[in-house]
């Protein structure tokens, strides 16, 4: 079976390795000109980092099996992490349960509250029950008072802009049972992290596809899945010397945001609809810095005063000596495509940006910034309403022989890279079920 896959991200790759195993010939096409997706890479003090945060929850086995296959078990080290909540022009520790015990931005009632809500969603399994509620309305009618106005209102406004009240309960539920997951008893979480980079895992993929006489062609849009007969029959793509090829396919795979779909393929409006959800965008800045800003991993913002989302000081998780002694930070945001910040340029974001770091550490200079690397995405984060089960997309879609695998399906989950590889391995299963069933039980 000859297949094409559209998208080298985490889920593209993963999909094309199982495939490849199988013994099939796979095409991956992607337009960037590198892997990874989100989880790529660029060169930070000698060392290679992600264009945007990643690390690894417990919890998160399927990308921790997959690189056990590829032999990179070694290179998966777990550190303990620090977190802290900015509020009220305060940061305090949020790490462990009894952090949220001396949580004093907020009434002793309402930390009792807080962790109360913790341990309930903890223990809460069956995350159907909450698809009827978005999070804030669970968290408004469950927790209220202090607890609900000045951390979780201003941490989903931050996060999701205007699209706030509009997220269902189940990304909060699963953000929860990931974090918990990752927790020594009382204690911190440990968050793990493959020491060489992302890159590391999706280089290797690339190689071991392509040693089995496959293909990963980056700087190659696809223009047009080919339809023929009513079925998938070939990619339509631009090669890198500007000139349009078509390659002729049993099945493709698309591993694109759900707003790119319509354009490369003649959908039913039923399928069509479901695709019809809302992404908000990121832009990303990582400082390389001369001194620490403060001496925590992740630091949420429960501050609309503050012009971006969070701080992860990545030097405070991983070793600084792998980024040539350089203390490494990310400032992190996520917007609305129409939004102002989005729009701007590295520059007159850092503008923007740079003052505020000096209400996290009072000494911050601007002399400390040695480099910035600059980045955005126009589909990070699908905003996923309540009731989602009813409506979320099939992986095999209207057209025969033609699937999607999205970061809008890996629901109830929220996106992250270690769903993308299970959503991709199931995916080619899938696949290879159909092909080995003709492909007659379609639907």
């Amino acid at each position: 079976m000859k297949v094409g896959v559209v998208g080298a991200g985490a889920a593209g790759l993963a999909a094309a390795y199982d495939l490849v195993q199988a013994g099939h010939l796979v095409t991956v096409y992607e337009s960037a000109p590198f892997v990874g997706g989100q989880a790529s890479t660029v060169e930070v003090g000698g060392g290679r980092l992600e264009r945007g945060y990643h690390h690894l929850f417990t919890s998160d086995t399927s990308i921790i099996k997959l690189m056990d296959e590829l032999g990179l078990s070694s290179s998966l080290k777990w550190f303990p992490s620090k977190v802290g909540t900015y509020i009220g022009g305060r940061i305090y520790p949020t790490t462990t349960p009894l952090d949220i015990l001396r949580f004093s931005a907020v009434p002793l009632i309402d930390r009792v509250k807080l962790g109360l809500m913790a341990l309930r969603l903890q223990r809460h399994k069956d995350w159907k029950t909450l698809e009827v509620f978005t999070a804030d309305e669970w968290l408004r009618t469950r927790l209220g008072g202090r607890a609900y106005q000045a951390v979780w209102n201003p941490l989903l406004r931050g996060k999701f802009g205007d699209q706030y009240n509009k997220v269902g309960m189940p990304w909060l539920w699963s953000k929860v049972q990931t974090r918990v997951a990752s927790r020594k008893g009382l204690g911190g979480e440990e968050l793990g992290y493959p020491v060489k980079s992302f890159d590391e895992v999706f280089e290797t993929l690339r190689e071991k596809i392509e040693k089995k006489g496959s293909r990963v062609l980056t700087e190659t849009p696809v223009e047009k899945v080919v339809v023929r007969d009513g079925a998938a029959a070939g990619l339509l793509a631009r090669r890198r010397d500007g000139q349009r090829a078509e390659e002729q396919f049993d099945t493709v795979l698309m591993t694109v945001p759900s707003f790119s779909v319509p354009a490369l393929v003649d959908l039913p409006p039923e399928y069509r609809a479901k695709l019809d959800v809302h992404y908000l965008a990121a832009v990303v800045v990582i400082l390389e810095m001369s001194h620490p800003l403060t001496d925590i991993y992740w630091m949420n913002i429960a501050d609309r005063s503050v012009p971006f989302l969070g701080i992860i000081e990545h030097t405070n998780l991983l070793p600084r000596e792998l980024y040539g002694g350089n203390y490494v930070l990310y400032l992190t945001n996520y917007l609305d495509r129409n939004d102002r910040l989005f729009k701007m340029t590295q520059d007159e974001l850092l503008d923007v940006y740079l003052p505020h770091l000096a209400k996290f550490n009072p000494k911050f200079e601007r002399s400390w910034v040695k480099r910035v690397h600059y980045n955005s995405l126009s589909a990070a984060q699908p905003v996923i309403g309540a009731r989602y089960s009813e409506r979320i997309p099939s992986h095999r879609t209207p057209v025969p022989r033609l699937y999607l695998a999205n970061t809008t399906q890996v629901y109830p989950e929220d996106r992250g890279t270690n769903y993308s590889v299970r959503m991709g391995r199931d995916v080619a299963r899938m696949m290879l079920d159909d092909e080995r069933s003709g492909f007659r039980d379609w639907a």
